[in-house]
């Protein structure tokens, strides 16, 4: 216990003690016994703030979490959220698991190297990005999905997202932020029909702040990275 204390700032610890403490809260108010999303955003917050600090454990529990929200998207005809989180967040954070265990920083396992990416990938990310969007956009129009062009938006923002994770930019968290305002539209509708939802809107709620901190936090990260390599080249 002391040695996870000493892992994590004190900034950190109130940032996740604070989501749990309001997601919690949102479920004894709106929740109607829907432990699932319970389960998954409280899984949620906790890789989020472990992907904040570089740690493939979070990546891990990325994947846990996409199963279970793959679910909870299913439940509200979200098809576009349930085919994203399933097909395409679960396994690429598998990818990005191996990646990132692949690229420690200075052997730490606990922390990964943070990359670049050059200027060239980012325009293929980006006509990646397109194709994929135009697919799942028929895709989901196929299968009757509730709120269609959010419903894509989202896919756009979460392929970003994961391709970036993948690639261990710092920006991925910003993407992931972008991500979140989306869901935050969609559960907003989801939660004016039903109640029941309005806890997965407050989770997307706090995942936003947290994306933010991710992304000062792995600029922080990138920042150190560099000035330590220097340090030792000089050395």
């Amino acid at each position: 216990m002391r040695k996870m204390l000493n892992y994590f700032t004190l900034f950190e610890q109130l940032l996740w003690a604070g989501s749990v403490t309001v997601i919690v809260a949102a479920f004894l108010l709106f929740g109607k016994n829907e432990y699932l999303t319970l389960a998954a955003s409280l899984i949620g917050v906790t890789f989020l703030i472990l992907n904040a600090k570089g740690n493939p454990l979070g990546q891990f529990l990325t994947i846990v979490f996409s199963v279970l929200y793959g679910i909870i998207s299913y439940s509200f005809a979200y098809y576009g959220e349930m085919i994203t989180y399933l097909g395409m967040t679960a396994p690429m954070a598998l990818f990005a698991l191996i990646s990132w265990l692949r690229h420690p920083f200075e052997g730490r396992r606990s922390q990964v190297e943070v990359n670049s990416l050059k200027n060239t990938e980012i325009v293929f990310m980006l006509f990646l990005t397109a194709g994929v969007t135009a697919l799942f956009y028929f895709i989901l129009g196929y299968f009757n999905t509730a709120n269609l062009i959010p419903g894509t938006v989202s896919v756009t923002t979460s392929f970003i997202a994961v391709y970036l994770t993948f690639r261990r930019s710092p920006y991925f968290a910003l993407a992931y932020a972008a991500n979140d305002l989306v869901l935050i539209l969609l559960w907003a509708l989801a939660s004016r029909e039903d109640k029941g939802y309005i806890p997965v809107l407050v989770c997307f709620t706090v995942f936003f702040i947290n994306d933010l901190y991710g992304f000062v936090n792995w600029m922080k990260m990138k920042k150190n990275q560099t000035e330590k390599t220097v340090n030792m080249d000089l050395g």
